[in-house]
């Protein structure tokens, strides 16, 4: 899955105009401390680094979501496989 499919509309976009059920915010938190657990040691000390990694998680995990996908072990997959997605060339 690219994650340049994933990444429009922005997070400030897509949280503006959201809403979600309590039992939705459970599995969006669940999936993004999971995927977060899973790849803070390998993004560094930086804070630059810490915050991009953060802000490209919130927006995947929401693309993912807004895709119809809500069970937490899947949302968190995927997230994984897109964040370590090699970089396209240009």
């Amino acid at each position: 899955m690219a994650l340049g499919a994933l990444s429009q509309p922005s997070l400030p976009d897509r949280i503006a105009g959201a809403s979600y059920s309590p039992a939705k915010l459970k599995v969006l938190d669940g999936a993004y401390d999971g995927v977060w657990r899973r790849i803070a040691d390998d993004v560094g000390e930086r804070p630059e680094a810490i915050q991009a990694a953060q802000l490209k998680l919130a927006n995947v995990i929401l693309a993912l979501a807004e895709r119809g996908i809500w069970r937490v072990a899947t949302l968190r997959q995927a997230a994984l496989d897109i964040m370590f997605e090699p970089p396209t060339e240009l």
